[in-house]
């Protein structure tokens, strides 16, 4: 890590070609506002949903709008050459360098937190806030962390997946195997989409058709999981090997589940800090929290989701997010801001795991 007292050259990327490139530039924009001036020399790199990568200089009240694609832009991309570690710029001049210390990614779904632009990051040499690209990526496909946890012994709802080619073939087979090993309702989801894209909540055996053609616009592998009857929480933790896990914040959703609409649009959902639940189930909370978080080679932040079932205040794992949203109304740095941290420390806190991650 720098220590000669200069600022330290933060590129933050955001936008990206997945459903949630808007909230990808809520996230971003609530970064840059709370990123010390006095400390960081700010970069911002923006993605459009073609995938054109733009090094924007323009204000940051501009990206929640889109604005920020019309100007000032200039078409950029990261090296994955180490020895240039940095952005090369395109300008009328020709290639500009603009070297880069660490990269803070406020990306989210594809893309963004599967593990492929991470890979890139490694590939630069450049320290980067978040998950390697082998955590990203299991942790984006639902059916391998379902599986990876399985074989922990760390409780989740019944599920199955199958590739969406093989409904295609044999709908039949599928829908009844669903129907015989999972009790009703269900919730449809693809295995690699974030923030509830394409997600259904399937109540009877004729409805599942519909759901699964949904879920397979967003990706070729679907996953089906029994409904669960309980409170959603959630536990954000933070660290490499040494992770901690905050207090635990819970969801009172205004919809049928907690939808994309809910946590972005709406904003109509109610968040509890801490969770109305036993002090003894919110120890088991945090505490499977991280051991998913190690098991799974996290890195830097997540925020991991549960249910706590109705009837026995069972702990059940639902998933685990490796960018989760950023924005003012998002659960992850709202759990750390109530354990005493500002946002601005949360980032700093951030970026310097990023260092440690990097052997800096």
């Amino acid at each position: 890590m720098n220590t000669s007292g200069e600022k330290l050259r933060l590129a933050v990327i955001f936008g990206g070609q997945s459903s949630e490139h808007e909230v990808s530039l809520m996230s971003a924009t609530s970064i840059l506002q709370n990123l010390d001036p006095e400390k960081y020399d700010v970069t911002m790199v923006g993605i459009t949903k073609t995938g054109k990568w733009l090094l924007y200089t323009g204000p940051v009240e501009d990206l929640t709008t889109g604005a920020w694609e019309r100007g000032p832009v200039t078409p950029a991309f990261l090296s994955p050459d180490p020895t240039v570690h940095g952005l090369v710029a395109l300008g009328g001049t020709g290639a500009e360098v603009i070297p880069l210390d660490v990269i803070f990614p406020a990306l989210h779904g594809k893309n963004g937190e599967d593990g492929t632009i991470q890979g890139l990051f490694q590939l630069s040499g450049i320290p980067y806030v978040g998950c390697d690209t082998e955590s990203s990526a299991i942790c984006m496909d639902k059916a391998v962390t379902h599986s990876l946890l399985a074989a922990a012994d760390i409780e989740q709802a019944h599920y199955l997946w199958f590739y969406a080619d093989r409904f295609d073939v044999a709908p039949d087979t599928i829908k009844n195997k669903i129907q015989a090993r999972l009790d009703f309702p269900v919730f449809v989801k693809p295995a690699n989409a974030g923030s509830s894209v394409g997600v259904s909540k399937v109540e009877r055996f004729e409805d599942l058709d519909e759901a699964i053609r949904i879920a397979a616009r967003e990706d070729a592998k679907i996953v089906v999981e029994e409904g669960i009857r309980g409170q959603e929480v959630e536990c954000a933790v933070l660290g490499n090997r040494e992770a901690q896990a905050s207090i635990v914040g819970e969801i009172g959703a205004s919809a049928q589940f907690y939808d994309y609409d809910d946590k972005y649009v709406n904003g109509t959902s109610q968040l509890y800090i801490p969770a109305r639940i036993d002090e003894a189930v919110s120890d088991k909370i945090r505490e499977v929290a991280v051991r998913a978080y190690r098991l799974l080679g996290c890195s830097g932040l997540a925020r991991v989701d549960f249910f706590v079932t109705e009837d026995d205040h069972k702990v059940v794992l639902n998933e685990i997010n490796t960018l989760p949203g950023f924005t003012s109304i998002s659960m992850y740095p709202k759990l750390w801001m109530a354990m005493g941290l500002t946002y601005g420390e949360l980032l700093d806190r951030l970026i310097d795991l990023a260092f440690q991650k990097a052997g800096k």
